[in-house]
């Protein structure tokens, strides 16, 4: 079975930067109605924009936008 990856965000804490975007607009996107990062609909985990699960090929992608982060509040785990 292929390797998953479960990204959270919290989105409280953003500070909508859009480094997440410019490195992995695959998985994130900016929220027209508040304006911080979500994850996009299509990796959405019950329908949460702060909460998603994505295959093992963007793996690299969700971990660069987590390191790349200045408030570090993109947190990217195996599953």
């Amino acid at each position: 079975m292929a390797k998953k990856f479960r990204v959270t965000i919290d989105r409280d804490q953003c500070t909508s930067c859009m480094a997440c975007v410019a490195l992995c607009p695959d998985v994130f996107e900016m929220s027209e109605e508040d304006g911080k990062c979500q994850i996009v609909e299509k990796y959405r985990v019950g329908g949460d924009p702060a909460t998603g699960e994505v295959p093992e090929e963007l793996g690299d992608c969700v971990k660069g936008a987590a390191d790349a982060c200045p408030v570090q509040i993109i947190e990217v785990k195996e599953v």
